[in-house]
């Protein structure tokens, strides 16, 4: 046999083989025809129904949202917190009612957030930690505030050690020499105001060695020498 007969024989056989394979696929159609279609249909109907809730419900919903809690946030900058929380009775309807109007939406999220902080600088540590630990995000700015904010309220309500816990939830979160040294000058001024002088010394000096342009590095030899000095005292 030729080559070229040989090589004819082997094509006709793979065209064979795949005819054979479209008709096996033709027959299965066929059998199948509308339990197919009705699957197609199926799947049509699902993204459907999920275009329409995400653009005719979803997205209006928090274009709503924004629009509601921009008169809150500059209430909420000038500290007018009880207008901030439940609203001014004409164009602004508070944090609280943002919450429940817009539940599931970025913007209730971030209304616990503010909420929060605004109880608990009215002195509500209940409410303002309700609100403070419904807050969920990984905003490298938002996070971090809002994990400070709850050490804040611990301190509050005299629990150091959930503070310090917290305190240093927020330094971790925002791992940068804006926000980080702030809250470890928190954790170091718990320790001292605990009279953990030696943990107080510890956390001055990591402030002082890792966050060397911040503000809070300019300040920590003063903080390690008032540790080192009232520990002395109690000798």
């Amino acid at each position: 046999m030729s080559k070229k007969k040989y090589k004819e024989d082997k094509a006709e056989k793979k065209l064979g083989a795949i005819d054979e394979k479209l008709t096996a696929s033709e027959q299965f159609l066929e059998k199948n025809q509308k339990a197919v279609l009705y699957g197609l249909a199926a799947v049509v109907v699902v993204v459907g129904i999920f275009l329409a809730y995400r653009f005719l419900y979803v997205v209006p919903k928090n274009e709503k949202a924004r629009a509601a809690i921009f008169k809150g946030e500059r209430y909420f900058q000038n500290e007018e917190d009880s207008l901030a929380l439940f609203g001014n009775n004409n164009d602004y309807i508070g944090f609280e009612a943002i919450i429940d109007r817009y539940k599931g939406t970025k913007t209730a999220n971030l209304a616990h957030a503010y909420a929060g902080i605004c109880y608990s600088r009215l002195g509500d540590n209940e409410k303002a930690l309700r609100h403070l630990t419904k807050f969920k995000g990984g905003d490298l700015l938002i996070a971090p505030a809002v994990m400070g904010a709850i050490g804040d309220v611990y301190m509050n309500m005299n629990n150091p050690k959930e503070a310090v816990a917290y305190y240093k939830k927020a330094a971790d979160k925002a791992n940068d020499e804006m926000l980080a040294p702030i809250y470890y000058k928190k954790i170091g001024q718990v320790y001292l105001h605990q009279k953990d002088y030696d943990k107080a010394i510890e956390t001055f000096t990591k402030i002082k060695d890792t966050y060397l342009n911040s503000l809070e590095a300019q300040e920590a030899d003063k903080y390690i020498e008032q540790a080192k000095l009232q520990s002395r005292g109690q000798e």
